[in-house]
């Protein structure tokens, strides 16, 4: 694939940053009155959108929703932040951490209740991917996000068969010891 080149420097994490908060109104829930998963999905989406445009500066576009984790429903009335950055940049990707916390309406308490990882490719104006600046951790949290978005890369091209798994560098270090030889 070829990737046009776009002069851009390096950029950090947290330039990416985006935040967006949401209330649970009843044409979000289902029977149960739980926030759907699908609405959810659709404001995950948007939030790590602004992050990978933030990050390039470019129309950025869907590539792949890496995981997602429904770790606790949403209720009806429940207020919804989403806190997105780039976690770590490629040629024309990035992979944008999403972390979803939920405050309740009456009580006022906040917890963590869902994350995801979206990855996200920019374009040009006709569609062609085109390349996007190196993204700097700087936290110990970033710094974590950063290492570990090679490895899940390097394994989704090797699912999708892009990949050998004999050159997953990054892989093969968590599984083969070198001292062996």
């Amino acid at each position: 694939m070829k990737y046009y080149l776009c002069s851009m420097t390096k950029k950090f994490a947290r330039e990416s940053h985006a935040v967006s908060t949401e209330i649970v109104l009843p044409n979000d829930t289902n029977t149960l009155g739980n926030l759907m998963g699908g609405r959810l999905l659709h404001w995950m989406d948007i939030s790590a959108a602004i992050a990978a445009q933030r990050h390039c500066k470019r129309v950025v576009v869907t590539a792949s929703v890496n995981n997602v984790s429904f770790d606790r429903p949403i209720k009806l009335g429940d207020i919804v932040t989403l806190e997105s950055q780039v976690s770590r940049a490629f040629n024309s990707s990035m992979e944008v951490f999403i972390e979803v916390s939920v405050e309740n309406h009456i009580t006022g308490v906040k917890e963590k209740c869902n994350e995801a990882i979206y990855t996200f490719v920019a374009v040009d104006q006709i569609g062609r991917p085109i390349s996007v600046p190196e993204c700097v951790p700087e936290t110990e949290l970033e710094i974590k996000r950063y290492d570990g978005a090679l490895r899940r890369r390097q394994l989704a091209l090797i699912l999708a068969g892009k990949m050998k798994p004999e050159e997953a560098s990054e892989l093969k270090a968590l599984f083969i010891n070198d001292n062996n030889k």
